[in-house]
């Protein structure tokens, strides 16, 4: 019975002791710390601040090409499928658009048209592709100096991805094929972001704005109307909505006013200058926001900050940019009417005398 009752008694005393020993590892084991872990959301679309689930906008680079904006040349095909356009004053009040596309490459786009003296200092820090139809030595000598940029000109070969239209008048008729320009040239460099945006249901907020012109020539001059369903403005000219060859109204979710010194020495006429600072007028969700642009070189993309300094963020979406002379022209002004809140209307910048047109004596390949 001694070594029953001895082995009982190791045995309780072993429990014991495993049970209140203090110096095992395992009782001085604290549980690990609490983690949380955060999910990356789906890649941004740069230059609509969209989301892009399938992350092709980030493999491809941005497409700026020159469009036509003559009456003749309306309605222009995929023009509204673009994520920024900017519009500017060629010569004799007449506009065009350097389209930029990115997120979203339609099959065909134009008509395409010449190119200006300004137009690298807008496509530089895009780098990518630059697509026009021609233009004068000096401007053609400045598009070959951009750095970082594919240069895509038509010869009359439709190995460029540029081809005619036979039902069209010429010039009005040069049309391009996207898919042969990003297999031509552009490395899958997706671009910058042109513009910082507001996060996902955050509403842009300023002076409420229903309606605004931009004053160009008549048959130029864009209205923008908010259209609250849509959160678009939607654009129209003397009154008829501007349309595209797919039957949408062409409907930007952001509108810039960009106003900007005249004018670098060219003979092609109007040269804005888009490097330095000036006003801007930033529009979205109906509201109005007046600040300032600015940048130091070509090579850096245009900052747009408020009154005090804090850089102004867009919705996400497609944007549009008014290149407005700041100066020298007759009637340039944006008229912006406000709703029935009864708040008066923000100021409109007026111009005085209309610049002599100056005749280019150089020869020409515009087209």
């Amino acid at each position: 019975m001694r070594p029953l009752r001895w082995i009982s008694c190791f045995v309780a005393l072993t429990v014991v002791a495993a049970a209140c020993g203090g110096s095992s590892p395992a009782a001085k084991r604290k549980p690990p710390p609490s983690t949380t872990t955060t999910t990356a959301g789906p890649p941004v679309q740069p230059l609509t601040g969209l989301p892009d689930p399938t992350g092709q906008s980030l493999t491809r680079p941005a497409l700026s090409i020159k469009i036509e904006n003559t009456p003749q040349a309306r309605p222009q095909t995929s023009l509204d499928m673009a994520d920024v356009v900017y519009e500017e004053i060629t010569e004799a009040g007449i506009t065009r658009f350097m389209a930029v596309y990115n997120s979203t490459v339609p099959p065909v786009v134009g008509p395409v048209r010449s190119a200006r003296i300004m137009d690298p200092d807008l496509f530089t820090p895009l780098g990518g592709i630059f697509v026009y139809s021609g233009a004068i030595q000096a401007t053609e000598d400045a598009v070959n100096a951009a750095p970082g940029v594919d240069v895509i000109v038509d010869t009359g070969s439709t190995s460029t991805g540029l081809f005619r239209d036979p039902t069209k008048v010429a010039p009005h008729n040069l049309y391009a094929h996207t898919a042969q320009l990003f297999a031509k040239g552009g490395k899958p460099t997706p671009p910058p972001a042109l513009f910082q945006y507001l996060p996902t249901g955050v509403p842009f907020q300023g002076q409420p704005v229903t309606q605004f012109t931009v004053k160009y020539e008549t048959i130029y001059a864009p209205t923008y109307t908010w259209d609250p369903p849509s959160g678009t403005w939607k654009r129209s000219i003397q009154g008829a909505p501007f349309m595209d060859t797919d039957g949408n109204q062409v409907a930007p979710q952001n509108v810039v006013v960009q106003f900007v010194k005249c004018c670098l020495p060219s003979p092609e006429g109007a040269n804005y200058i888009t490097v330095g600072t000036g006003d801007a007028w930033v529009l979205s969700n109906g509201q109005l926001v007046q600040g300032k642009w600015s940048r130091t070189s070509t090579s850096q993309v245009i900052q747009y900050t408020d009154a005090s300094g804090q850089p102004i963020r867009l919705t996400p979406g497609r944007t549009w940019v008014e290149l407005v002379p700041a100066a020298g022209f007759d009637n340039v002004l944006v008229a912006v009417t406000p709703p029935s809140s009864g708040l008066p209307p923000p100021s409109t910048t007026t111009t005085s005398t209309l610049p002599s047109k100056s005749k280019s004596k150089s020869k020409s390949k515009k087209k």
